[in-house]
């Protein structure tokens, strides 16, 4: 396949292995100190030749993928379509493997993809740096879908510097009937900061910093280092909003995970073992339990977007 025929870009999931969360800020964001570990869970997206701007999706959960100009693919292919002065003619075809409104950044992955493959499919040659500055204008999770590997984000989470890591870690995730919506989450995280008594405003919360400890545990590829530093804040206003999610939680700890918690701001649930093995047997109970739609193991870090065709 020629770059003239389709691009395909293929983009990974992301955990959060810390994901610390400041108080509301008066332009309604939150400020981040975002630990991301790209995890091999993939979307493909390919970029081809049209008369039009259009979007397909096929896999699992596609169904629930708009295919209007609220997709953040197609907002990307035409973000990068007017930054080189040129009609964003390109159809875009989504092959999903990274769950949907799950909490794992497929969404801002896809946009990822489309950037890379919009990019190569068009020969317009774009600087990874603005490439970078394209991501954070979609969003602020879609900077690390291009870089990958291990990072934390800053800012709202668009601002990345990358973390070393060492080994591989090994996960299950636990895929939920239905999503979350990150808004209604962030939302819900503040409304219980409120309902505590601490107040969700930045004169109440800490300024959100990044761990040391799992910045080492990262480096040192130590799993068990790694399970005692993972958190979520995000977890409390998920739990309140899908409270079945504990049951899952419950399950993959008894069945011998290291850590488990909410990935992102949820429904899917993320599980560290110690080894592949492991890892199999957890998914195996998630899945005998009933309390999840389906579990996956996979290992991380894993790579940025990368162009596979074309």
């Amino acid at each position: 396949m020629s770059a003239a025929d389709g691009v395909t870009a293929r983009v990974p999931a992301k955990v959060n292995v810390q994901l610390a969360v400041g108080g509301l800020r008066p332009d309604g964001f939150h400020g981040l100190a975002n630990v991301f570990l790209a995890v091999g869970l993939y979307d493909e997206v390919t970029a081809s030749p049209a008369a039009e701007l259009r979007v397909t999706v096929s896999g699992p959960d596609a169904r629930h993928v708009p295919l209007d100009d609220s997709n953040l693919a197609a907002r990307a292919a035409r973000l990068l379509a007017e930054r080189h002065g040129r009609a964003p003619h390109v159809s875009l075809h989504i092959v999903k493997d990274i769950p949907v409104a799950g909490g794992m950044a497929g969404g801002s992955a896809d946009a990822a993809g489309a950037l890379l493959a919009c990019d190569a499919l068009w020969g317009t040659r774009t600087p990874r740096d603005e490439l970078l500055a394209c991501c954070a204008e979609l969003g602020s999770d879609v900077p690390f879908a291009l870089v990958g590997g291990a990072a934390l984000g800053q800012g709202r989470g668009e601002l990345l510097t990358p973390v070393e890591t060492g080994g591989t870690f090994h996960w299950v995730f636990a895929l939920a009937d239905g999503g979350l919506s990150t808004p209604a989450v962030y939302r819900e995280c503040d409304r219980l900061r409120e309902t505590s008594g601490t107040g969700a405003g930045i004169d109440s919360v800490p300024e959100p910093r990044p761990s040391q400890r799992l910045f080492d545990a990262l480096r040192t590829g130590d799993a068990e280092e790694l399970a005692i530093s993972v958190s979520n804040d995000l977890q409390p206003a998920a739990l309140s909003l899908r409270p079945s999610l504990s049951d899952t939680l419950k399950t993959g700890t008894a069945a011998g995970a290291l850590a488990a918690l909410v990935s992102g701001s949820g429904p899917t649930c993320a599980f560290l073992a110690s080894d592949a093995r492991s890892a199999e047997a957890i998914a195996s109970a998630l899945e005998e339990s009933g309390h999840c739609r389906s579990a996956r193991t996979t290992t991380a870090p894993a790579p940025g977007a990368t162009l596979i065709h074309g």
